[in-house]
């Protein structure tokens, strides 16, 4: 079963120790098509307040809520208790039954007043303490868990039997598709990491999965092999993260690769302790063998010879074995590595496709930026708002020095001088240093990460393919701010950029 987010996060995330065993008995179990999802709350209609369910699981095409409680579970005089280790006594405003129900009916309704449709439901408390659960009229006793429950096998069995009794359709019900349901849920319960979540309100809104996310996410163990296609800020590479999680929870040995050295940095810190491996591509060796392979920006490796490699260290190469490939379908490809057209359509036609639509990185401002001068489809400005682009217009040079006058400001202003970078349009592709304590970087070496303030400058001479690509990479790094340093002639020659893109 694939728990989400994976049993690592889970275990280090809850308090309940009841919690993370059930999380590892549902991880154990060999259903690859149910899906469960720890720590949900739910927004109430009724109230406008929020319930909370400990697990829903999407189980055979019926939807579970989950209620856990560790310890003792007892009913005193009309009123319920929990029982701690050292035998004391906690009330519960509700039954566990009740508040299962609760999050059951909240669940029910967010997704249906969202048209999605009927679809069976069932609320299940789990108390793995007890030797047996209480008895009552007021639930089937197939809906209370207890101590013999607690192996995969015997969970599995028990939540057959929750499924297999859940009521049938209603007469002139219109029935939610299954494959719509499962994208549903993980778009309502998917929250992709926060990469700062000490900043502000801009960043904090990028943390929920947004609709293609969670169809990528909802594909995962239906299709052995994806292509999932978006512009610079959809969220590929979080979407990868997440996925490979999933890949190496299934018990699969999993490689992330990519082109860009500086994606191991972005990657590591999302994946470890949990045996994945992240090798850049120059850096891969034909001796090992991987159940799943993953590429990130994937446009950089659409030749023959970059794939004839893959293809060595896929099990089942990439023609049988299970692949998922994350590309930008822009000029990206110009700034590192080779695109070749034909490759691409004969790696696509072995391949589900997918497209991220939505920008979650950049401002309203970048992308209609980015849309007008280069005319490069970075999903839609929907979501993120910030500051507009500030544009500097400097009399001669346009180059390092006064983006870093530009970075100083910034500094006293209150910005970390980490989350600022220069980037120099034309810079030599290896350029990576430090001036003045603000890192300046060139777009090959800034290419697939992103920060919270940019500033670029040394806007080149002519828009051709490469100068193209690089000033594409280049504004579509920042989260929070983008400024642009410029003279009179580069403002032409974007004003002239923009009319033959249109």
């Amino acid at each position: 079963m694939i728990l989400s987010p994976d049993l690592r996060d889970v275990e280090k995330t809850t308090v309940s120790e009841a919690e993370r065993r059930l999380a590892r008995l549902l991880a154990a179990i060999p259903e690859q098509m149910a899906v469960a999802f720890h720590s949900v709350k739910l927004r109430s209609h009724a109230y406008k307040q929020m319930a909370e369910a400990d697990f829903v699981v999407l189980w055979k095409g019926v939807v579970i809520v989950v209620e856990v409680k560790g310890g003792g579970v007892k009913k005193f005089d009309g009123s319920w208790y929990t029982v701690d280790r050292h035998g004391d006594a906690h009330r519960l405003s509700s039954s566990p039954m009740e508040q299962a129900r609760t999050a059951m009916f909240a669940l029910r309704d967010i997704l249906r007043e969202d048209g999605i449709g009927w679809f069976p439901t069932e609320a299940i408390v789990v108390t793995p303490d007890i030797d047996s659960p209480p008895s009552s009229t007021e639930w089937k006793s197939t809906h209370w868990l207890a101590k013999d429950s607690m192996t995969a096998s015997a969970l599995s069995a028990a939540l057959d039997r929750v499924a297999e009794g859940s009521r049938p359709v209603p007469r002139g019900e219109r029935v939610a598709r299954a494959d719509e349901l499962r994208r549903r849920l993980f778009g309502e319960f998917s929250r992709m990491p926060v990469l700062d979540a000490q900043r502000g309100a801009v960043v904090d809104e990028q943390n929920r999965a947004t609709e293609g996310q969670a169809r990528v996410l909802a594909g995962l163990s239906r299709n052995p092999r994806i292509v999932v296609r978006g512009g610079a800020g959809t969220g590929k590479s979080l979407v990868l993260a997440e996925s490979a999680k999933h890949e190496a929870s299934a018990g699969r040995s999993v490689l992330i690769t990519f082109r860009s050295p500086g994606l191991r940095h972005f990657f590591e810190p999302r994946v470890s302790e949990r045996g994945i491996a992240v090798i850049a591509f120059d850096e891969l060796s034909q001796e090992r063998q991987y159940d799943v392979l993953l590429v990130d920006e994937a446009q950089d490796l659409m030749s023959s010879e970059a794939m004839d490699l893959l293809d060595r260290v896929l099990v089942g190469g990439t023609t049988g074995g299970r692949w998922r490939m994350f590309l930008d379908p822009n000029n990206q490809a110009h700034v590192h590595g080779r695109f070749d057209r034909e490759i691409f359509d004969l790696v696509a036609s072995e391949a589900s496709e997918y497209d991220l639509s939505l920008n979650v990185r950049n401002t309203k401002a970048i992308v209609h930026m980015v849309q007008e001068y280069l005319g490069a489809d970075v999903g839609d400005a929907g979501i993120v708002n910030g500051e507009r682009i500030q544009w500097c217009w400097a009399t001669d040079g346009g180059g390092v020095l006064e983006a870093i006058a530009i970075a100083k400001a910034l500094t006293l202003e209150g910005v970390a001088p980490s989350n600022i970078w220069v980037i120099p349009v034309t810079a030599d592709a290896s350029t990576d240093r430090l001036q003045d304590g603000i890192r300046v970087l060139s777009p090959r070496s800034a290419k697939g990460l992103e920060t919270e303030h940019v500033i670029v400058c040394d806007l080149p001479d002519e828009f051709d393919d490469h100068p193209m690509a690089n000033f594409y990479v280049a504004v579509t790094r920042p989260r929070v701010a983008l400024h642009v340093v410029a003279t009179g002639e580069d403002k032409r020659r974007l004003q002239t950029l923009a009319r033959r893109t249109r």
